[in-house]
């Protein structure tokens, strides 16, 4: 529903961009480093939107893809200490079933002495 939302933002945003861009299509004097050209203000309107949205888009990518890899690494470590935890968890059990006999051997030792 979120990506629904953005979208209709984006196109409504858009179309505000495009109709502002016809109503503004007289030229305009744009200074570059090397010199200055007249262009008409549509394109220099959409070109700066275009140019924009495509910066954006790049910054969004390279946090995805810097977070994609954020959690393929958490995914691993939880892996490994999982299997860790699993290991201590039947390393306790062991301890606790051992520690089981032998308090049954003592008690039924204890019973035998007392029945005597």
């Amino acid at each position: 529903m979120k990506f629904q939302w953005t979208l209709l933002l984006g196109l409504i945003f858009a179309v505000i961009i495009a109709l502002f861009a016809v109503n503004n299509v007289g030229a305009v004097p744009v200074n570059y480093v090397f010199g200055e050209a007249d262009w008409p203000l549509i394109l220099v309107i959409l070109g700066s939107a275009l140019l924009g949205a495509m910066m954006s888009g790049t910054v969004a990518i390279y946090r995805s893809f810097v977070l994609s890899r954020k959690v393929k690494q958490l995914s691993k470590e939880l892996e490994k200490k999982e299997v860790s935890l699993a290991a201590l968890q039947n390393e306790l059990l062991g301890q606790h079933a051992k520690q089981s006999e032998v308090v049954e051997k003592s008690v039924s030792l204890h019973d035998e002495k007392t029945t005597k």
